[in-house]
């Protein structure tokens, strides 16, 4: 078993290789007509996370960080209720049909949703998932560049239509040498992935139709009889949708996020991204047309592909058990998608040898950057990436991982943490299991372990200033309650909330939290100190830290106080890029005097 799954990590890493190699020679390059996307399209939650987005894309376009001869777009959700990633698509395609027409029935499309403001990986929530910055590459990589250059294959072999993914999701995947994965039949198309039946009640599970075969291919076209959204395991059996890898001739599937499938296992087919043709995108264009405004949450996932194949039934959409809020018109909405879609044919292509993974959260990015992980090793992710640090990185276990920063010698950064965009200075110790974004810190500092600690520029009466948000990796920002006498149930560093603004001789009011007082988290408290220099905002933040830490008393009212939400009204997106870009140009310069000294 083992011997098979090293087979299928090579296989994996060649193919991923294969396809940076390609990408790359992409970049910065005019494309020639059908050799890439004709449109690159993000989904933003608001204007604000348009403008971010813009100004990034605008970057990487002047740096020749992209393809060229694409048109990139940011699609902004309307002003108003949240409508979800399935809200987000119909939105987009009222965009594209506004920008160009009937034109655009011609073009082959790449839709990514990155509208969330990531609140369980915070230091993506200023400049957004698909900006996520990956351990390699020169420029570094970030999660845009990964998705163009893992689809690099695509839009050759695909007919007008979009493609639907999501920012913060890895798909690798290995077929044969004269293979290609094609999107061209009616309808729907999806990927699949076979995982365990634990990963499936977290995902959509494809029903497959029965199907002729001798032994399975590393690539099989499929039809799908009925898509799960996050079914039960008793779901899966009771609707066939488990196979039993006993019959899987290669004995060498894994189950990317999870552990590989043991032999004898059961397994199923979970989904990822999902093309559909131009014809079916126009028919979801006129359904969004004729509603006028959406005011409930639609996921594309689960509203769209759930309407699909003929055994879908309309029984799910009553159901709200994986609805995070439930509007009163959802049930509607959702029968009129169902009975709009019935009868629309929902195609698999079947990926024997591939992993799906996600990263979402702090543990997810910590686990994948900084651990012997198989994406480590499958996607050539770097312990020290485009960095200066002399210290050299654990071999085995655990290891520190080190992007685009530049920290001082005599730092210490222990092993499981990760740091990115940032400067340390000689008496800066990072315990373990950290996660420190844009932030420089000169001064003597200890960061304790688990601990979360990410800057921002802000624009504030026209004055720039910092702040840092600063707590624990395993904190729930999302954790919310209803009045201030709950604040107790909330905690801040593994500590109640409520200790915590003792600490800090805070008090409980109304005004330590913006936005909707009837929804108080750790989102939107007022705890944050906005200081006039980025090193003053982390000292200080790390001063309230660890106050909570060895529970003596840190007073935070002599500051101004803002809560991470109210941090993200105030970005400046212009200064955190301009930082990042002083802290490029450094590594560069150090590089460029290093190869001279040695030749």
């Amino acid at each position: 078993m083992a011997a098979a799954n090293a087979l299928l990590g090579v296989a994996l890493r060649e193919a991923t290789q294969r396809k940076l190699q390609r990408f790359s020679e992409l970049r910065g390059k005019p494309v020639a007509a059908g050799e890439f996307w004709d449109i690159v399209a993000i989904t933003a939650a608001d204007e604000k996370q348009e403008l971010a987005y813009k100004q990034q894309l605008s970057e990487k376009l002047k740096k020749k960080e992209l393809p060229l001869g694409v048109q990139y777009h940011v699609f902004v959700d309307p002003a108003g209720a949240k409508i979800g990633n399935g809200g987000s698509t119909l939105c987009a395609l009222r965009c594209l049909e506004k920008l160009y027409g009937d034109k655009w029935n011609s073009f082959t499309i790449l839709l990514i949703h990155s509208g969330g403001y990531s609140q369980r990986l915070p230091n993506a929530s200023a400049l957004g998932k698909i900006f996520t910055a990956l351990p390699f590459g020169n420029p570094i990589y970030q999660m845009l560049e990964l998705k163009l250059a893992m689809y690099i294959d695509f839009p050759s072999h695909m007919k007008p239509g979009i493609l639907v993914t999501c920012a913060d999701d890895i798909e690798l995947y290995s077929v044969g040498e004269c293979e290609f994965i094609r999107f061209d039949k009616p309808g729907f198309t999806a990927l699949a992935h076979p995982s365990s039946l634990t990963v499936g009640t977290t995902h959509g599970v494809f029903v497959l139709e029965p199907f002729n075969y001798l032994a399975y291919k590393d690539l099989e076209y499929r039809c799908c009889h009925r898509f799960l959204h996050k079914p039960s395991i008793e779901q899966m059996h009771h609707f066939n949708a488990v196979c039993r890898a006993g019959n899987f001739s290669h004995q060498d599937m894994a189950g990317g996020d999870t552990t590989p499938l043991k032999l004898e296992s059961e397994y199923v087919y979970t989904d990822s991204l999902f093309y559909m043709d131009h014809k079916t995108a126009k028919k979801l264009l006129a359904f969004y047309e004729k509603i006028g405004t959406l005011n409930c949450e639609i996921d594309a996932y689960g509203d769209f592909l759930q309407a699909l194949g003929p055994g879908a039934t309309v029984e799910y959409t009553r159901n709200t058990s994986n609805v995070t809020k439930e509007e009163a018109e959802l049930t509607d909405i959702r029968q009129r998608i169902f009975h709009l879609l019935k009868g629309t044919s929902l195609n698999v292509v079947v990926l024997n040898k591939s992993k799906f993974y996600h990263i979402g959260t702090t543990e997810e990015y910590l686990f994948h950057f900084t651990s012997e992980s198989s994406l480590k090793s499958e996607l050539g992710l770097q312990s020290i990436a485009f960095s200066i640090f002399s210290t050299t990185p654990k071999c085995s276990g655990n290891t520190s991982c080190i992007i685009q920063s530049i920290l001082d010698s005599g730092c210490s950064v222990a092993t499981g943490s990760v740091v990115e965009y940032s400067r340390l200075g000689p008496n800066v110790s990072v315990g373990e299991n950290c996660i420190v974004s844009g932030c420089s810190v000169i001064t003597e500092a200890v960061l304790p372990a688990d601990s979360f600690v990410c800057s921002l520029s802000l624009k504030m009466n026209g004055y720039l200033k910092y702040s840092t948000m600063a707590f624990g990796v395993q904190d729930n920002l999302k954790r919310n309650v209803k009045t201030l006498s709950d604040i107790k149930l909330l905690q801040f560093f593994g500590v109640c909330f409520l200790s915590c603004l003792n600490i800090w001789n805070l008090k409980v009011t109304e005004e330590l939290f913006s936005g909707n007082k009837t929804c108080l988290s750790l989102w939107n408290a007022r705890i944050f100190p906005a200081c006039s220099s980025l090193s003053d905002s982390v000292t200080t933040s790390l001063k309230m830290l660890n106050a909570v830490r060895n529970k003596s008393p840190f007073s935070l009212n002599k500051y101004k106080l803002l809560s991470i939400e109210e941090m993200l009204i105030y970005k400046d997106v212009e200064d955190m890029i301009t930082y990042r870009e002083q802290i490029f140009l450094e590594i560069t310069l150090n590089r460029k005097q290093f190869d001279l000294e040695a030749s």
